[in-house]
Formats: structure tokens, C-alpha cells, sequence
């Protein structure tokens, strides 16, 4: 995996708010990849950062995360849908220009003259 999409992709996600998510689609265009390789990004390194703000376009996580995603959501403010699988990503998103604008700036901040990357 390239290192480069995995560094931008952990940063998107750090960026997340509390409370609020992000679908692996919102992280892929921000930073300039696909869906699939944010997923794959989350899936093998994503346990360093706030992995339960990632969910898919319909605000749903994968069933082995759900039960510790409960607990944290919890704390964050982020009720369930009543199937069990999510939450209602309409209500939840993060701000995706704010996103933007933190992730440009925290890129900037570490020298980079771009924001995405292409892989």
C-alpha cells in the first residue's frame, strides 16, 4: 500500500470531529483516492486513530466494530439506527468544506504543496 494514501488517509480521519462521520467516500475525495483504498487503509492501520467516524455511505460499520463503536459513539453524542448497523449519516456528517479546509491546512502545515494524493 502506499505510504503517501495511508498518511493522508489516517490524517482525514484524525480530522473528523466528535460526534460526526465521515464515509470512506468523503475521506477518498478529499484526499484523492478511492473508496476501496480508504477502506483497505482503515482496515490495516486505522486502530491508531478514530477509526468509528469512518463509516460507509449509508453511516454503516462493519459488523466487528460495531459493539466498541457503541461505547464511543456514546460518548460522542451519535445514536444508532434502529437497524443496528449505524447511524443516520445525513444527520452526523461532518461538515465536509470544514473537513476540507482542516485537511488542506494540516497538509500545509507539514510542507506538502498538495492535499490529495493519486494512487
Amino acid at each position: 500500500m502506499d505510504e503517501r494514501v495511508v498518511e493522508a488517509v489516517l490524517l482525514a480521519a484524525e480530522l473528523i470531529p466528535p460526534g460526526r462521520v465521515a464515509s470512506y467516500g468523503d475521506l477518498a475525495e478529499l484526499v484523492g483516492t478511492g473508496p476501496r483504498q480508504v477502506g483497505s487503509v482503515m482496515r490495516v492501520y486505522g486502530g491508531s486513530v478514530c477509526w468509528w467516524r469512518v463509516t460507509s455511505s449509508y453511516g454503516d460499520l462493519p459488523a466487528h466494530l460495531r459493539e466498541e463503536a457503541r461505547a464511543r459513539w456514546a460518548q460522542e453524542g451519535v445514536l444508532w439506527k434502529r437497524n443496528g448497523l449505524g447511524c443516520r449519516i445525513a444527520e452526523y456528517r461532518a461538515d465536509l468544506p470544514a473537513l476540507a479546509a482542516a485537511y488542506d491546512a494540516a497538509v500545509a502545515d507539514q510542507g506538502s504543496s498538495t492535499g490529495s494524493v493519486t494512487a
